[in-house]
């Protein structure tokens, strides 16, 4: 005869292990997910090495990249003369010539290409080159002023209409839109303008009615899709275009868009069908680098200082900063040191802003100190270094960012300094944003892999294939000497989680900082527990321990709203109810002696057992995990001579020497 208590306790533990059973078969569903969409793009890899799929084309409509990728077009002498005489070009780069020439065929296109692929004179040109005007559509004023400078220098007539445009100059657009013989080729505006003004909307169907309206380029697609890294409300109101002007052609352009995002974007603008052009996401010419950020900020800053002043002697960069008050006081200590600096954020004066982007421009400053708001449109072709004082918010900034260096396709390196912290300040500011922290873990992801090729890690974000081979050691996983082993970090996960089922017993909750103070032995005494044995490594270690639970769901983040700020505290995760099952083991991966005879095993689930078994067998392999890392970022010197001419490049990794013919 069983007691209720009893018969409680069992029925309670059977609910634990169901639900444990439950997160491990969605987790094979995920996994079979992964394989299968990775199986499908191996496919199309095959499929376009023997022809029957085109790199670079749309499998959805009978028009491939290879199509439109002839010289026997009506068009094409005119365009490759405007090229040559207009925007002082002697060829096409990758992908150019097959948009050019779909747009001058009048297809809806989009567009996917790297920062610094030329996307604008996919527009652009054709603009040239056809009769009437094209509308481009930019989420931000500065890049549409940059471009408009451009122009106008090639002598190209364009235009921009925002809220400051005079009547007079307002007027004259208006005139000139519905002129059949007008010069005027491109005219550009906001989102918004397309979404509230009345006025603009019924010239533009004057302008279609009188044949004038060319086409359409909205650029920085992605930003119609909620999907997307910088979703933009008004980006919505699009779709209106293509009800109102159906036999307009429409060209979508960005640099960081997933097949998910431009369907989405496809729906959104009621484009029926287009054809897909996709670039490479790859810059064989830049090095990637992920470096621990230094806690203390003077060894912070004279970190970069040293960087820029061995490897970058001279040379232009840019360093990305997280808020316009970092970005002041970064550039205020590298000036200090003797760094000729200057800063860039949103909420600057005009006048000075320009004034920066000019210096640095001609070389008067080396480095510009910036915000996300410094980047879109400018095109200075030698940059040499992109560093990130801290890490974007996702893979697409990332990629977007990081992508302003070597343009000149001439070696350039993008270093990112990962810290703890900027995790927890980060997700505080997208946590409101519908797919923000997905993305910020993606980009911790990222930050936390020691092992995987970056190159790989970007093409799996980006739906590619990459073979790490390829990489040619230009990212700081390829050039490792070390080898990586997995440490089981089972009896530390349930040592944190003692932690914050104590300090949730007392109705306290604890941030990322006070959860590592009381793992440590320190901080206030109330949060500690007693059978939990201090871990003896450095507290970058732990922070990167934590930072991999909180990736794996066996620890969450949970938001307290105040009216000055978003605080961020850790709980116990989803995944934590697996670790019922005593043979339930959690790794992380660690860079080790390749002579280590360590490997993983199941920790056990006594109280103190894991906290000794993590603390004597996890130790060497932990400190080795980061405790060398600064050992193995050593990079070969871009040099001055990488201004001549496109080299041939061989890299070289750690201390082998780049070899420059």
């Amino acid at each position: 005869l069983f007691f209720p208590a009893v018969l409680e306790e069992v029925l309670v533990s059977i609910e634990n292990e169901l639900q444990a059973v439950e997160m491990q078969i969605q987790e094979l569903v995920d996994k079979q997910q992964e394989l299968l969409q990775k199986k499908k793009r191996i496919k199309n890899l095959i499929k376009q090495s023997s022809g029957e799929l085109e790199a670079g084309g749309s499998k959805d409509t009978e028009n491939s990249a290879e199509e439109w990728n002839k010289t026997d077009f009506p068009w094409y002498e005119k365009i490759k003369t405007a090229l040559q005489s207009k925007f002082k070009l002697q060829k096409f780069r990758s992908l150019q010539l097959e948009t050019v020439n779909a747009a001058m065929a009048g297809k809806d296109i989009f567009l996917v290409m790297p920062t610094g692929g030329g996307k604008s004179l996919c527009y652009q040109l054709p603009a040239v080159c056809s009769d009437g005007f094209t509308l481009v559509i930019c989420p931000l004023i500065s890049l549409m002023e940059d471009q408009l400078m451009v122009l106008e220098q090639l002598g190209i007539s364009a235009a921009l209409l925002n809220a400051s445009s005079s009547k007079e100059h307002v007027k004259w657009v208006h005139t000139e839109m519905v002129k059949r013989n007008s010069q005027l080729k491109l005219i550009y505006v906001t989102p918004e303008k397309i979404a509230k003004s009345k006025m603009f909307m019924s010239k533009l169907e004057k302008a279609y009615q009188a044949g004038c309206l060319a086409r359409i380029a909205v650029d920085e697609v992605h930003c119609c899709s909620q999907w997307g890294h910088d979703f933009r409300p008004d980006y919505k109101s699009l779709g209106i275009l293509k009800r109102q002007f159906p036999n307009t052609p429409l060209i979508g352009l960005t640099a960081t868009a997933t097949n998910h995002v431009l369907k989405d974007a496809q729906t959104i603008l009621h484009v029926q069908k287009c054809i897909t052009f996709t670039a490479s996401f790859n810059r064989p010419n830049l090095y990637y680098e992920v470096r621990h950020k230094p806690s203390n900020n003077e060894d912070f800053i004279e970190d970069i200082v040293k960087t820029i002043n061995g490897r970058y002697k001279g040379l232009s960069g840019i360093v990305y900063c997280f808020s316009q008050k970092d970005s002041e006081q970064v550039t205020v200590s590298l000036q200090k040191l003797g760094i000729k600096a200057g800063t860039y954020h949103a909420n600057m004066d005009a006048k000075y802003k320009t004034k920066v982007h000019k210096g640095w421009a001609t070389n008067q400053i080396q480095v510009v100190v910036a915000t996300v708001a410094f980047g879109m449109g400018i095109d200075k072709p030698d940059v040499r270094f992109v560093i990130h004082h801290s890490m974007s918010k996702s893979m697409e900034n990332y990629y977007q960012e990081s992508g302003r260096a070597g343009r000149d396709d001439q070696k350039a390196d993008c270093i990112l300094y990962y810290g703890f912290g900027d995790i927890f300040r980060i997700s505080t500011m997208v946590v409101m944003e519908n797919v923000g922290q997905e993305k910020l873990y993606d980009m911790v992801s990222y930050c936390q892999n020691m092992s995987k090729c970056r190159r790989v890690l970007i093409a799996h974000h980006f739906d590619e294939v990459w073979d790490s081979a390829n990489c040619n050691r230009m990212c700081d996983n390829c050039c490792r000497e070390n080898a990586c082993e997995k440490m089981d970090i089972t009896g530390y996960c349930r040592d944190l989680i003692k932690i914050l089922e104590q300090a949730d017993s007392m109705s306290e909750k604890l941030t990322p900082l006070k959860l590592i103070d009381a793992w440590s032995g320190k901080g206030v005494s109330k949060f500690r527990v007693p059978e939990v044995t201090p871990p003896k490594h450095p507290r970058e270690e732990l922070e990167r321990i934590i930072a991999h639970l909180l990736l794996q769901q066996y620890l969450k983040e949970d938001f307290s709203f105040t009216a000055f700020a978003t605080i961020s505290y850790l709980k116990v995760g989803p995944k934590a109810r697996l670790l019922k099952n005593e043979g339930h083991v959690i790794t992380i991966e660690g860079i080790t002696n390749r002579k280590s005879v360590f490997k993983a095993k199941p920790s056990q689930s006594s109280d103190s057992k894991g906290s000794r078994e993590n603390a004597q067998t996890g130790s060497k392999t932990v400190q080795d995990s980061v405790g060398k890392k600064s050992e193995t970022h050593k990079r070969p010197s871009c040099g001055p001579n990488l201004k001549a001419k496109k080299p041939k490049l061989q890299a070289g990794g750690n201390d082998q020497p780049v070899v420059i013919d």
